[in-house]
């Protein structure tokens, strides 16, 4: 594959949060594609349970101080930063005191999930537009984690498909098990609000973290099916709806399968 750049953006990284099926490849992916030759950025939200001394984040000045709307509510944006101990790479972390500075990452003390989720993934996401912006920084390819980082493909493909940083960006989303937490009922009105059509809007209406998955692939160029508690039903809806699909649910060796999507994408967009 040829030198790359590439934004990794996940809702969990390991070591800054406990490994588990996301955390971990959202680490490993981007240090094997880090080798010299491709150039590599990566986001996470800075939950407030993170450390920020023992993991030495320092805010970013010049990166913050945007302010983002949200359902008209206008929230600033902060921009820390660290480095991964042996894998020369940093991590940029988007913080908000309304949205990140609470003690947990999805879940209340009495395990609810927290009633305003979708308002801070949406908040996360554009946080990372807004950041790369500012960085100058166009990448090739755009890899998300998780469901929370889910709508970045949307924002991408609806919002920023003719502004030059990011108008000929791939998009590939690594969709995993959930259990089936719902979204507010207002999620459509949030995204109403940002400018998506009703009839797009809808397909929000009602959502658990299974339809916000399946509702965000109708924007990506690639998809990975990853974890080993994958549905069979969302591989199934996957490789119905999205052209590019790579299943490493099994692999031993996802970075492998991952560059071949990645080529598969990118050389489809230079026979275009």
């Amino acid at each position: 594959m040829e030198s790359k750049r590439i934004l990794y953006v996940s809702q969990e990284i390991h070591p800054y949060l406990p490994e588990n099926e996301i955390s971990k490849p959202s680490l490993e992916i981007p240090k094997k594609m880090n080798n010299g030759t491709n150039q590599v950025r990566v986001f996470m939200p800075r939950y407030g349970l993170i450390n920020e001394r023992r993991h030495q984040l320092h805010e970013v000045i010049r990166l913050s101080g945007i302010n983002i709307i949200i359902n008209d509510e206008d929230q600033p944006l902060i921009i820390k930063v660290a480095s991964v101990p042996q894998a020369r790479m940093q991590v940029y972390f988007i913080d908000n005191d309304e949205f990140f500075k609470r003690k947990s990452i999805f879940y209340t003390e009495d395990d609810e999930f927290h009633s305003d989720n979708d308002k801070r993934a949406l908040f996360f996401c554009r946080g990372v537009i807004e950041t790369v912006k500012k960085l100058g920084w166009s990448p090739d390819i755009i890899h998300c984690h998780g469901w929370m980082a889910s709508f970045l493909p949307l924002y991408i493909k609806k919002f920023h498909h003719d502004d030059p940083m990011f108008s000929h960006s791939k998009t590939v989303l690594s969709v995993y098990g959930a259990t089936e937490e719902n979204m507010s009922k207002d999620l459509p009105q949030y995204l109403s609000f940002d400018g998506l059509s009703d009839e797009e809007a809808n397909a929000f209406a009602d959502a658990n973290i299974t339809k916000v998955y399946q509702a965000n692939m109708a924007y990506c160029d690639g998809v990975a099916l990853s974890g080993k508690r994958l549905a069979d039903e969302m591989k199934d809806f996957a490789k119905a709806n999205v052209s590019h699909v790579v299943d490493l649910t099994e692999s031993t060796e996802p970075h492998v399968e991952i560059r071949k999507l990645y080529e598969e994408i990118t050389v489809e967009e230079s026979i275009a």
